[in-house]
């Protein structure tokens, strides 16, 4: 399967100006055989917590972008974020020409970031098929928290990690991403946003890194003069199987035990 990042310096709070760069980016990869393109978290609007500004009710980001998988006959993931009364959602949706595959909303709050004055977390994991890939879904902070992804691991060959991930913490980004990679023995596609916007700078740092934590090489096009702002495509090959079959640790998980203290 042909997967394309889209490490983009977005528009803040913007969502016209942003599907315009998406639609961009799009017909970019329209020739290039790709099926699966994802976006960074909040991709049309920034990590924004002016929720009056960036809410939705009726899934306008997920009907919009419903019609660009259609034109370009690509799946997209992009996140979106969802009006829940007094509180919204951090959502991150995976979009098919036939419609969306996927709807996950972020279970962890970033609470550092004022995040849970503003959303509530969601409840449950998701996993959908994109070729001969099983995939799910974990946003930004998420990645602090292990658990989840040993659940989606069970079932998931590819973790999407979308994320608005400051350049202070970069460290910690590729650090994460490699070990989830690694402890689950799955492949981790971190895409993040780049450059100035809502008072922080972003560094990019996106990544794909193998069940092994192997950081894959990408075919990389790049889309402004520092070159910090750019699409990479991989070509991804689902031997999970022959990776967890190589080196059987998932066979010695206790999962009985770890929840005894």
């Amino acid at each position: 399967m042909k997967i394309a990042l889209g490490q983009l310096a977005l528009y803040w709070e913007d969502k016209e100006s942003n599907l315009k760069k998406v639609s961009s980016c799009l017909e970019l990869l329209a020739s290039k055989g790709v099926s699966l393109f994802l976006l960074p978290e909040m991709s049309l609007t920034g990590f924004s917590m002016h929720t009056d500004r960036t809410k939705e009710s009726k899934k306008e980001t997920v009907k919009k972008t419903r019609e660009l998988a259609e034109k370009y006959q690509i799946t997209i993931g992009i996140g979106w974020v969802k009006d829940m009364g007094s509180l919204c959602e951090n959502h991150y949706s995976l979009v098919a020409p036939e419609g969306e595959l996927l709807d996950y909303a972020k279970i962890h709050p970033f609470r550092y970031g004022k995040e849970t004055e503003y959303f509530q977390g969601g409840t449950s994991l998701a996993l959908c098929r994109c070729e001969d890939f099983q995939v799910g879904v974990q946003i930004c902070y998420d990645l602090r928290f292990p658990e989840p992804f040993q659940r989606l691991s069970t079932k998931a060959d590819l973790i999407v990690v979308p994320a608005n991930w400051p350049a202070v913490r970069k460290e910690h980004w590729s650090c994460l991403l490699r070990a989830r990679a690694i402890e689950n023995m799955s492949y981790i596609a971190g895409v993040n946003c780049t450059g100035e916007m809502g008072g922080q700078y972003y560094s990019g740092d996106s990544a794909i890194y193998a069940p092994d934590g192997t950081m894959l090489t990408a075919e990389v096009l790049y889309l402004d003069r520092q070159n910090t702002e750019q699409i990479q495509l991989y070509n991804l090959t689902n031997d999970v199987c022959q990776y967890r079959s190589a080196f059987p640790v998932k066979e010695d998980r206790k999962e009985d035990l770890y929840c005894i203290l």
